[in-house]
């Protein structure tokens, strides 16, 4: 996938990564919206390409070509082979083999031609493509590298995968320095140490799950064995907003964490939690607070702003009053893919909204509350999910937490919270000691009053299912009769 990054732009074409978790279903649906002409396909997936291919061929009465990754067994002529029933033109390397090496790339007319088409995370039956021009997405790899202040031959190692927004633009990032790239065939928190230390890893990125993950490994290991990193590595988190308490044991293994924020339709990294010097004097948990600020916006992003979705009035830098997060710039999509109505929706007088609601702290850096449809509204008070949410990973036994709005007769809303505990804790935690636990870190009226133990459902590419959650909790509110007047205190 790093070399498609750079061999489909350079043929002229558009490069469409897909996410390897989801569905023959939902990969048909994505290969006929974006009118594949070309799949190329590892050979683990090759299946359930199969099963989606034979739906592909159903709709519209033919298939993209498929080149095959991993499989050795085609003909030395190269001549097409089917696998499983599946049509394949040649495997990768044959492929390759063919190449003129004196082909001269085809290079975009201007600037604004699409480079890439990528769906967002929450795609469903009606997918959003997201299209991004060669512009922007190498101004997005310039901010890559400036957030880090990369210099030298930095060694990447892929944790993130190249099917969320290109990797947030890393790969050309990497080539433009001429870094190493550091390959996982899948994501494995206990090789992660060792792939470090082999070799001489000194950058990663990942999501805030993919941190936890890091963290509850290490600190699974009796205290003799736990393992710290052989040498500083700078990890860069996006994709959630990270509880300080992950942020903190993970710092504590050896990682400099840069905190960024961004979309599929901002390229990659678009905001940068920007440390100032003055915060290394500050207790590890008051920096770990302020490390989970989103931040500032990157070189690239013309304009950062959180904003009154009525009057696109700036809300004032009081770090309570919340509001819509826009952006506008040259690291923004050219729109979705045979989507312009829901192109229109997203964008208001040159702005992007984003869908988050945040706030902005007196030194101008922005933190997200929560996404604008998980605002809990509880007796006319506004409660982040987020910040709930924080204070929850912060008990010993929580391993992974979500909180969504239940239905309440009196108050209208109270914040729910579903948890997933740590194997050790696991029965040995109860429901009373979660919430006495938040009454100590939290205005009452934020604490959960419901908490509901076991495993939490997840989207294809990690992301909590809040929609199946706040259903649940809506079931929760409906098999019970509640509180006449509960008390808030």
């Amino acid at each position: 996938m790093y070399e498609a990054h750079f061999g489909v732009p350079m043929c002229g074409a558009v490069l469409n990564t897909i996410n390897t978790r989801l569905d023959a279903r939902m990969l048909s649906v994505l290969l006929l919206h974006g009118e594949a002409k070309l799949a190329i396909v590892d050979y683990q997936f090759l299946q359930v390409v199969t099963e989606a291919m034979a739906f592909v061929s159903v709709q519209s009465g033919k298939q993209p070509m498929v080149v095959s990754i991993g499989q050795e067994d085609a003909d030395d002529d190269g001549s097409e082979l089917k696998i499983n029933g599946l049509q394949i033109i040649a495997t990768y390397e044959e492929l390759i083999r063919r190449g003129d090496p004196l082909f001269k790339w085809v290079r975009p007319t201007n600037d604004w031609d699409p480079i890439v088409l990528n769906y967002t995370s929450g795609t469903t039956s009606e997918p959003k493509g997201v299209v991004h021009c060669h512009r922007s997405l190498f101004l997005s790899a310039l901010d890559a590298l400036v957030i880090w202040g990369v210099a030298g031959r930095p060694v990447y190692l892929w944790t993130l995968p190249m099917f969320h927004a290109n990797g947030w633009s890393f790969p050309w990032a990497m080539a433009a320095v001429g870094g190493t790239n550091v390959c996982l065939r899948r994501f494995d928190s206990s090789v992660i140490h060792s792939a470090i230390s082999d070799h001489k890893v000194t950058h990663m990125c990942g999501a805030p799950v993919v941190l936890n993950m890091i963290a509850n490994q290490a600190n699974s290991l009796p205290a003799g064995q736990k393992r710290y990193l052989p040498h500083p590595v700078h990890i860069l988190t996006s994709g959630a907003p990270p509880p300080a308490a992950v942020l903190l044991r993970v710092e504590a293994l050896g990682f400099l964490i840069t905190h960024g924020y961004g979309l599929t339709e901002t390229g990659g990294v678009a905001v940068t939690c920007a440390w100032k010097p003055g915060w290394n004097c500050l207790p590890a948990e008051d920096r770990a607070r302020l490390k989970a600020r989103q931040g500032v916006g990157t070189l690239s992003m013309a304009e950062v702003n959180v904003v009154d979705k009525d009057t696109l009035k700036s809300v004032p830098r009081d770090g309570r009053k919340m509001g819509d997060i826009v952006f506008r710039g040259g690291c923004l999509m050219l729109g979705y893919f045979k989507n312009p109505e829901a192109t229109a929706m997203c964008m208001r007088d040159g702005w992007f909204f984003t869908g988050d609601v945040g706030v902005v702290h007196p030194d101008g850096y922005i933190e997200i509350k929560d996404r604008s449809k998980d605002v809990i509204i509880s007796g006319g008070e506004n409660v982040s999910s987020v910040e709930v949410e924080s204070v929850l990973y912060g008990h010993p036994a929580v391993d992974e937490a979500a909180v969504v709005a239940r239905p309440d007769e009196y108050w209208g809303e109270t914040p729910c919270a579903f948890l997933s505990l740590k194997q050790e804790y696991q029965g040995r935690t109860s429901e009373k000691e979660i919430i006495a636990f938040c009454r100590e870190k939290l205005p009452h009226y934020m604490v959960p009053k419901t908490v509901v133990f076991g495993e939490l459902p997840k989207t294809s590419t990690g992301k909590m299912q809040k929609a199946v959650l706040r259903q649940k909790a809506k079931a929760l509110a409906s098999s019970s009769h509640g509180s006449v007047f509960p008390s808030r205190m």
